[in-house]
């Protein structure tokens, strides 16, 4: 764990060095998963066979090694236990009404010289979701994914998730009964991005993909956006706290920790005015260590990425938390609204010291699909408008034409595109 102070000497240098480490994928990984993407392009079916018995150790012969049908998922809903049944059911409730109110209004109307003018929303025919399956399962991603697809009125949505040594996660299908997913394919990794950008003889293909994976599943969206759409390009999941000395130590150290848990390359900061509160937190994060099952992922990451900032006061925190630009900010104070009217670069921000991080993964209603790597600068969570598409519209009468077409003439003509000018000025004459 790095410590900084601000008014330290080197302050500037060290916190640039660490706004400069995004983490990202190396160049190995870049061309072994270039050279899975033409495999699948030019072999299909056969290139997900031989990808799926080497790395997942699952043999794709019958048609249940393929995939898991909807009656596999309605019965694992069934065989789940009944608290999580009501769990998943309540998640998805929130996260449907909560996105609900994402969708967009058409436009369609008459300007003052009589042309009419407007855009229409429409869904894209299919999406495809990439449901992780290695390290850990999480059925709340599947919801998230899903539910603001099937809100924008995607008409069918597949699921692609890996099944090491053909085991499934019951609450995973589960999930996906809940959220009403169309086809679930047993294929997982860069391999399964590609089925599901150029389609295969089994799995047709989609118009937008979504869903987080590892850095191979990242590199393949990043290589594939064009042939398909993609929700963004996710990196390490990552945690920045704002939090006074009046917290729980406790409390911060597991929110610190929510995220240090899911991979060693994660990252987890604290910012504090209170050097003797950031030594109690970091004294409860290593008695987490000796108790947590997690622990050792968790450690792996809190050792090599986490990061403790000592600020002069809380408002020093804003600059620098906005130049960090992270998937998750917590307010851990009183009064988070004088901090969060500041704030400009987060991908969600997590109000008051009553609101952990981890709740906004599984059951507040806001998407937990966030962007990383400082990408909260310019990108926004995963929303109902990622499944959909803004075509517009315009409608010229005689006088509308003859009102501006002869500007568009001349600016046709300046641009040296002469045939443009005709087009219009045909019209006009």
């Amino acid at each position: 764990m790095l410590l900084l102070r601000t008014t330290d000497s080197d302050f500037e240098a060290k916190f640039a060095k660490v706004v400069r480490d995004r983490r990202e994928s190396d160049t190995q990984v870049g061309r072994d998963v270039s050279g899975i993407l033409n495999e699948v392009r030019e072999r299909g079916d056969k290139a997900l066979i031989d990808f799926t018995k080497r790395f997942d150790q699952h043999n794709l012969t019958s048609e249940d090694d393929w995939s898991i049908s909807k009656a596999d998922c309605e019965k694992a809903y069934h065989a789940i236990d009944a608290e999580l049944r009501e769990a998943l059911e309540t998640a998805a409730q929130r996260i449907r009404a909560y996105h609900e109110g994402q969708l967009p209004e058409d436009r369609d109307y008459i300007d003052d010289i009589g042309m009419r003018l407007g855009a229409r929303w429409t869904a894209v025919d299919a999406a495809g979701l990439y449901v992780p399956g290695g390290r850990a399962a999480y059925p709340s991603s599947l919801l998230m994914n899903a539910i603001p697809a099937k809100v924008a009125g995607v008409e069918r949505l597949v699921v692609t998730t890996p099944t090491p040594k053909g085991e499934v996660n019951d609450l995973v299908l589960a999930a996906a009964h809940v959220a009403g997913v169309d086809e679930i394919y047993r294929v997982g990794g860069a391999q399964a991005i590609a089925a599901l950008a150029y389609g295969t003889e089994r799995i047709e293909r989609v118009d937008v993909v979504t869903g987080p994976g590892n850095a191979w599943v990242a590199e393949a969206k990043r290589q594939l956006y064009g042939v398909v759409g993609i929700d963004m390009v996710a990196g390490p999941s990552e945690i920045l706290v704002i939090a006074d000395g009046q917290n729980d130590p406790e409390w911060i150290a597991a929110d610190l920790l929510s995220q240090a848990e899911h991979d060693p390359t994660s990252q987890s900061i604290l910012i504090t005015d209170d050097a003797g509160f950031a030594a109690q937190v970091s004294d409860a994060i290593d008695l987490a260590f000796m108790t947590l099952p997690t622990a050792k992922t968790a450690k792996a990451s809190w050792d090599a990425h986490g990061l403790v900032v000592i600020v002069d006061k809380l408002e020093d925190a804003i600059p620098l938390t906005d130049r960090l630009a992270a998937e998750h900010v917590e307010l851990a104070v009183d009064d988070a609204e004088p901090l969060f009217a500041k704030l400009r670069h987060a991908g969600s921000v997590f109000l008051g010291r009553n609101t952990p991080e981890a709740v906004g993964d599984y059951i507040a209603g806001p998407n937990h699909v966030l962007p990383t790597g400082r990408r909260a600068r310019f990108a926004s969570g995963l929303s109902v408008l990622d499944f959909m598409k803004r075509t517009s519209f315009i409608g010229a009468t005689d006088a509308a034409l003859r009102a501006i077409g002869p500007a568009a003439v001349r600016l046709a003509e300046a641009e040296g595109l002469p045939a443009h000018a005709l087009s219009i000025s045909k019209r006009l004459s």
